[in-house]
């Protein structure tokens, strides 16, 4: 009974993702359509510029979202869970955690008006004109991932064993030192899965980006989201299964390192 309910709802899970896989190697233009077994889509797409353009700045603006959403939601948890109890402690929770509550319609306005206010106190004071792209959607998904940083770094020093660090610190190793050769290797699962849990929803987000970018910040969620308006095309389909590859690929290394590691 526990199989089938296992396979009940990995089918319900994995169906329409393999099913696009599968539509990818179709030759007939309609995405959900089969015509036969054809490589034509992947030809497409590697010919397409705008979606590879679009698919580079989507990797670039999450690699750097979620290095920034790591760097700052970590001294966030870090705050949080060994500062104990200071003034504003409860505020600083509240607002760290805010992003992982609202709904994202809310957030976007609001980066939207951010923005706007920074873009006309810059030109006003300063002579700058700033425009809306890349550098504000890599700002936004940073605010939105560093929440979730935070959390999973918390989590991880509330459940850590204060004594390692107390007992580097009585050896005479100072903060920095203590952080430096303690604290940061034991976090550093924590730290690692924040930053692909920030990358992944940054390359996935498109009502946030929809809000905050500009003519030039065309990420490629945002780019297959406005071609629904005209018809997609099974070009979609082979991005969805190299996507998947690379994925599959990336975890199978990560699982493969983790098995040596564990036999050494």
């Amino acid at each position: 009974m526990r199989c089938l309910g296992l396979a009940i709802g990995l089918g319900f899970l994995w169906a329409p993702i393999l099913l696009m896989v599968a539509y990818a190697f179709s030759a007939d233009r309609i995405p959900f359509q089969w015509g036969g077994f054809s490589l034509r889509w992947f030809v497409a797409l590697a010919a397409n510029e705008r979606m590879r353009e679009a698919a580079s700045l989507s990797l670039r603006i999450a690699a750097g979202a979620a290095t920034l959403a790591t760097l700052l939601g970590g001294l966030a948890g870090w705050a949080l869970a060994r500062f104990g109890r200071f003034r504003g402690r409860a505020l600083l929770g509240v607002l760290a955690g805010a992003p992982l509550v609202l709904p994202e319609v809310v957030t976007g306005l609001s980066l939207l008006l951010l923005f706007v206010m920074a873009q006309a106190a810059a030109e006003a004071w300063l002579g700058w004109r700033l425009g809306r792209g890349a550098v504000t959607i890599l700002l936004a998904h940073a605010t939105i991932g560093m929440a979730y940083v935070a959390l999973v770094v918390q989590a991880r020093l509330v459940a850590l064993d204060a004594s390692l660090e107390e007992a580097a610190a009585d050896l005479g190793a100072g903060p920095f030192t203590v952080l430096r050769t303690v604290t940061l290797p034991l976090i550093a699962p924590s730290l690692a899965a924040g930053w692909l849990l920030a990358f992944t929803l940054s390359l996935d987000d498109v009502v946030v980006a929809s809000f905050v970018s500009g003519p030039a910040g065309t990420t490629l969620p945002m780019m297959v989201f406005s071609a629904l308006k005209v018809g997609l095309t099974p070009e979609v389909n082979a991005l969805a299964a190299l996507i998947l590859a690379v994925a599959a690929l990336a975890v199978g290394l990560a699982g493969l390192a983790l098995r040596r590691r564990g036999t050494e």
